[in-house]
């Protein structure tokens, strides 16, 4: 196996194939996260039966495409084509049955694809699994799809035939920053945590991008050539991967450009009022298929009520897309370059170091020595003030994380001592808490002197988000 990270993955995987029962297995994440790579290479591409879906392709060419998938087995007895989805999945039965493998592993990829309009797909599967897989103990049965929300809807809630019936989930995340460094070393890259950072608030952690970085080239670089330029690898991608993820995307680019706009989030009466899309069940569905896809997240504000649910943009990737590359000239193939040190870059790489520290919340958690403190976690704010992440302790301690961004270690000075104590007495007020309020500055590089950090209970370093 040649795999970077995905411990946790591969762990599931190796119970699975230990098991000794059928395993009825979903793996699901976000396009380019590397679940067919997964797959693939645990296995050494060695499966009894594997196909994929094909993308925009209608029922009868999904069809010849599964029909000649059989055909590239050795066991494949000669017959007439499969012409619907029962039909198919019985001949797939049959060259099971013919196969000689003692583990019978089964991978079908984009399986989301291959549900076209009343194909029946759904309920084939349903009788393969329920009336021949479940009653055997050597099939393992893996179905792959980006569409998250098509795999939870009709395969882990599914309420028919499949309700209860899949026996492992694996939901594929993008890379963590510890990941996304050991992938970039694998490739020969020699960057420091900054540039690693630098990296992924533009990428995010995901596999297909990291794998398109230069090593040779230096973390800006390597942004200035993906994203900007007539010929830049990156620079439709955004497009192109709503488009492949959703049916009728254009309310969800919408949703999304308005999110884009509060890099706390938005409440759902203003992402209606922002992104004109109608309030109803159209909208509930996109804002769960975001979701599901890990482009967006939903948290309430301490002291909230449960409905006051707050959604908020957290895809690095797209917050750069929106920031820079929808506002650059495509014949100006050093735009970043030039955008580095400007005001617009130190406003989306806060931001944009926030999200990352979000994401890493549970490393952030260890540094701190409450990794297993239950917590809740939010981000504040109120008309005066603002806090960037905060976990709220069973222990009756809640930390107030300040996040800073900086080529060089941090000073606190005198003003800004004071609007730190300023923000813990507003919190305190808004919230009406008798917890103790920590305050953490969590920094790239440190501080740069004790003066004026008396307020500051813990200082935390980028490394701990690596850890």
């Amino acid at each position: 196996m040649n795999i970077i990270g995905r411990i946790a993955e591969i762990r599931e995987l190796d119970e699975l194939m230990a098991s000794k029962k059928s395993e009825f297995v979903v793996v699901y994440g976000r396009r380019r996260v590397g679940k067919t790579y997964l797959i693939r290479q645990y296995f050494g591409n060695k499966f009894s039966f594997y196909t994929t879906g094909l993308a925009e392709g209608k029922t009868d060419v999904q069809l010849v495409n599964f029909n000649a998938a059989l055909r590239q087995s050795p066991f494949y007895e000669e017959q007439k084509e499969a012409t619907n989805w029962m039909e198919a999945f019985r001949y797939l039965i049959k060259l099971l049955e013919a196969t000689p493998d003692e583990q019978k592993v089964v991978f079908i990829d984009e399986l989301p694809w291959m549900d076209t309009r009343d194909s029946g797909l759904i309920s084939a599967i349903d009788f393969f699994w329920n009336s021949w897989a479940s009653a055997r103990d050597d099939i393992k049965f893996i179905v792959c799809g980006s569409s998250a929300s098509w795999m939870i809807d009709h395969l882990l809630k599914n309420t028919k035939g499949l309700y209860n019936r899949v026996t492992n989930r694996i939901k594929l995340k993008p890379f963590t920053l510890k990941e996304t460094k050991a992938y970039l070393t694998a490739m020969g890259g020699h960057y420091d945590h900054y540039q690693v950072v630098e990296l992924y608030m533009a990428l995010g952690g995901i596999p297909f991008y990291l794998n398109l970085v230069k090593v040779q080239e230096s973390a800006s670089q390597n942004i200035n050539r993906l994203f900007f330029g007539e010929q830049a690898k990156l620079r439709d991608e955004y497009y192109l991967l709503f488009a492949s993820l959703f049916k009728n995307y254009q309310k969800h680019v919408a949703i999304i450009n308005a999110l884009a706009q509060k890099k706390k989030g938005l409440f759902k009466s203003e992402i209606v009022k922002v992104s004109k899309v109608k309030d109803g069940g159209t909208l509930t569905t996109i804002l769960k298929e975001l979701e599901a896809s890990d482009f967006i997240r939903k948290y309430n504000m301490p002291g909230q009520k449960v409905r006051n649910i707050i959604y908020q943009l957290t895809d690095n990737f797209t917050l750069f897309h929106h920031n820079f590359v929808e506002k650059s000239a495509r014949t100006d193939d050093n735009f970043w370059l030039n955008t580095i040190n400007t005001p617009s870059y130190y406003a989306w790489a806060g931001n944009a170091f926030e999200i990352v520290c979000l994401l890493h919340s549970q490393e952030i958690k260890k540094a701190l020595g409450i990794g297993g403190v239950q917590t809740a976690t939010y981000a504040w704010s109120n008309t005066k003030s603002q806090i960037d992440l905060l976990f709220d302790r069973k222990d009756n301690v809640i930390n107030l994380i300040e996040i800073k961004f900086s080529h060089q270690k941090f000073t606190i000075t005198k003003d800004y001592e004071a609007k730190l104590r300023n923000k813990v007495s507003e919190f305190r007020e808004s919230y009406k808490t008798n917890k103790a309020l920590w305050l953490v500055m969590l920094t790239t590089y440190g501080l740069a002197s004790v003066t004026h950090a008396g307020v500051v209970h813990d200082s935390l370093e980028i490394e701990v988000l690596f850890e």
